[in-house]
């Protein structure tokens, strides 16, 4: 039985990318998507390239989540595209809305796929393996675990606070900022702090190499994607010369 459940296990993990992999996705996305204007060659780079994250969304099974956000995002993109240039400056508002909106959901729909799918340990030695200094590494590997803690602390805080009636709409609405938000202020504190000791208890930052029992390594899916994130900041690379 233990063999079939590690069998199954290391089944599922074929089909991953590795941490190096979701990295450079991280940084292609955000050159790509969030800077530019929608224009040329662009026009047809942005769409492809933000449809990256949504896809491994997918991959992991959040179909609902990957669905809604190709929407929206679809939404967004085709405003700009098509209806702020006839709206000229009196769309103002609609431009900060897509802009902001439109451009950010590919690399935060990124980032929340790197941060669900990557365990402190595998981005540890993905890190040690490109031989990056421990004082960047030792702050990133705390914010891996930090953002999921502290939305594991925000539910269980809303949660408290539902049960008193404290809620947007209810009687005592205007408690919100008093007994959610500096609760979670205080808690978010505690937690980088009790991150930060745990991080350095189990030996991050030790003169001494640590070892790592997690495998990581580039498969087949990794060079597609590199290959996929490189090919299109190459066209965007021509476009910007005016050779597109």
């Amino acid at each position: 039985m233990n063999w079939q459940v590690l069998s199954s296990q290391a089944e599922k993990k074929r089909f991953g990318l590795d941490p190096r992999t979701k990295l450079f996705l991280l940084i292609t996305i955000s050159i790509l998507v969030v800077g530019g204007e929608v224009s040329g060659i662009m026009v047809v780079l942005k769409p492809l390239t933000a449809l990256i994250p949504f896809a491994l969304l997918l991959s992991i099974g959040k179909w609902r989540q990957a669905v809604s956000c190709t929407a929206l995002f679809l939404i967004l993109f085709l405003c700009e595209l098509l209806i702020l240039p006839a709206m000229g400056k009196s769309g103002f508002l609609l431009l900060f809305f897509c802009g902001l909106f439109g451009r950010l959901l590919p690399g935060v729909v990124m980032g929340y796929y790197t941060v669900s799918t990557t365990t402190v340990s595998e981005f540890i030695a993905a890190m040690e393996r490109m031989h990056i200094t421990q004082k960047l590494i030792i702050p990133l590997a705390v914010l891996f675990r930090f953002f999921p803690t502290v939305m594991e602390e925000y539910h269980n805080i809303g949660d408290a606070m539902r049960m008193r009636g404290i809620r947007i709409g209810g009687r005592k609405t205007s408690k919100i900022l008093e007994y959610r938000l500096i609760p979670m202020m205080i808690c978010s504190v505690k937690i980088g702090e009790e991150l930060s000791a745990a991080s350095l208890t189990r030996g991050l930052g030790a003169p001494i190499k640590r070892t790592n029992i997690c495998r990581i390594g580039f498969h087949k899916f990794d060079v597609f994607m590199i290959l996929y994130g490189a090919f299109m900041l190459g066209l965007k690379l021509l476009g910007s010369n005016g050779l597109l």
